[in-house]
């Protein structure tokens, strides 16, 4: 026989009912109403606080809050925006050996590298008192092996650091090997040609037009030639200079300094801002935008502060030869040098230490260019136009040689142009010798034995003794003096007009008269 079903409660069916309904999960979290009522129950019973009925909705947030777990590690998979950790990555590739057979591959230690030994250059800066801390130097280093690695240098080392108001600038000095940076030369030239090409048709063809269109009287006011810029390897630039924001970021290289980009520099005082791309608004006009001011101002700071101690280079036989009479700009290391003590090289008269980069002329360039001198075109062109006054020749301008001592340098207000200073008095024999430049805050020079180097770090600002005040406007030009050639006459009144237009008419009849009588009498 079938066990018959025993009979439920009403309200143990209601029961029942209701702690099935409180027990369904929820779709978000998966939590059920009862679990969490018993939870917050016995949360209440153990503890016992007062005011229950105040403090229960907290008890019950205490408790959703115990039981919330996230989908995400917070530790390993949330993105950091910082700018520190985004340079951190871009700087750990830095340290990466490479990928595949690169890694494995050792470096040969025999095998010559134009890559300077950064730390040991460090070592000796830091005992000046100069420098950059250790672990900068070691990711400028690093950034410094990729730069050589990504091009074929003959010649690297540390320019220096520039600091700007957004980003500071690192700049390598490098030199390329014989015919490796043709090909880009040839490429730039090229370009630049085909840019002057296309603006002188432009021009002409317009031109051409408004003779068409218009016979109004021109100017023959002519500017004055523009200053040629010195070619690749001689003068302002005779290195290639490549700059980046932050040891790993790339690496770009700066354009080639013309003279109105020196000159005009040397007329302005700006702060950089760590763009190349951003403007340069100054009095006088800049030509170029930033990475053209920061080149030239490299070149400008190179020309007065890179030194060496005397001896250390001297110039070849051979092309004293060959330049007699001429200013000479290359020169060759002494191999027979063997140094100079520091106690010499520390001497006040500064006869120790000589400029091995060419001066900068006021022109702004290191070999000066007349600019009166003629090409066939003019000769061509003086044939055509009526002969005019020659001017006058213009004094050559000239500077101080290279391997200048300092002892001929001007005074900086009142100040030697240069300090010289031993890196310890305590243990002399062990000293090296220090210059720092007063002309050029921030530029630095040591020498020790045969080793010596140059570094700058600063602004970018070359010292004044007065505040900096920009150059006034120039005067107002006088207005072209009167005269009644250029007066304008009044307008003629009804009654003068009237007058006027008798007298025609009177001079027609008359003119009229004169013909009949004329013809008549050729008749008879």
């Amino acid at each position: 026989m079938d066990t018959p079903t025993p009979k439920i409660n009403p309200k143990e069916e209601q029961y029942i009912n209701a702690k099935a309904y409180l027990s369904e999960a929820s779709t978000d979290s998966g939590y059920n109403l009862y679990d969490h009522l018993s939870s917050c129950l016995t949360k209440i019973l153990d503890e016992r606080p007062e005011n229950v009925y105040d403090i229960f909705e907290d008890i019950s947030k205490d408790r959703k809050r115990s039981k919330f777990t996230s989908n995400v590690d917070t530790v390993q998979d949330k993105i950091d925006q910082s700018t520190e950790v985004a340079l951190a990555i871009v700087q750990r590739k830095l340290f990466a050996r490479g990928d595949g057979d690169e890694a494995d591959q050792e470096p040969d230690e025999d095998a010559e590298t134009p890559l300077p030994n950064l730390m040991e250059l460090s070592f000796f800066f830091e005992q000046a008192g100069i420098g950059l801390n250790r672990e900068e130097v070691i990711r400028v280093w690093m950034a410094l092996k990729n730069l050589v690695e990504s091009h074929n240098l003959q010649h690297v080392r540390f320019w220096g650091k520039l600091f700007g108001t957004e980003q500071n600038y690192y700049v390598a000095e490098v030199e390329y090997r014989e015919g490796e940076e043709d090909a880009d030369e040839e490429e730039e030239e090229a370009e630049e040609q085909h840019e002057e090409e296309t603006t002188e048709k432009d021009d002409g063809e317009e031109g051409e037009e408004e003779a068409e269109e218009d016979d109004t009287p021109k100017p023959e006011f002519k500017p004055p030639p523009v200053v040629p810029r010195e070619e690749n390897r001689t003068g302002p630039n005779k290195k290639t200079y490549f700059v980046c924001n932050d040891p790993g970021k790339p690496w770009t290289k700066l354009p080639a300094v013309t003279p109105a980009q020196i000159t005009s520099a040397r007329q302005i005082k700006k702060f950089l801002t760590g763009r190349l791309d951003a403007p340069v608004v100054s009095y006088p006009p800049f030509p170029g935008n930033e990475s053209n001011y920061l080149r030239a101002q490299v070149a400008r700071i190179s020309a007065g502060t890179h030194i060496s101690p005397l001896g250390f280079y001297q110039f070849d036989e051979e092309e004293e030869e060959e330049e007699e009479g001429e200013g000479r700009d290359n020169f060759v290391e002494n191999l027979d040098f063997e140094g100079l003590p520091t106690k010499e090289m520390t001497d006040p008269i500064l006869s120790s230490w000589v400029h091995h980069v060419q001066h900068i002329l006021p022109q702004g360039r290191c070999a000066w260019w007349n600019p009166v001198q003629k090409n066939e075109d003019d000769f061509e062109e003086e044939d055509e136009e009526e002969e005019r006054e020659e001017p006058d020749e213009p004094e050559p301008e000239v500077g101080p040689p290279l391997l200048t001592p300092l002892s001929e340098d001007a005074e900086v207000g009142n100040m030697p142009p240069w300090t010289p200073k031993m890196s310890s008095n305590l243990i002399p024999q062990f000293a090296i010798a220090c210059m720092h430049s007063n002309l050029w805050p921030g530029a630095h020079a040591f020498a020790q034995g045969k080793k010596f180097e140059n570094v700058y770090i600063g602004t970018g600002h070359k010292y004044s003794q007065d505040n900096y005040s920009p150059p006034a406007p120039p005067a107002i030009q006088e207005e072209f003096p009167s005269g009644p050639e250029i007066t304008e006459t009044e307008d003629p009144t009804p009654e003068e007009e009237a007058a006027l237009r008798a007298a025609k008419q009177d001079a027609m009849e008359a003119a009229e008269e004169m013909e009949d009588e004329e013809e008549q009498s050729d008749e008879d």
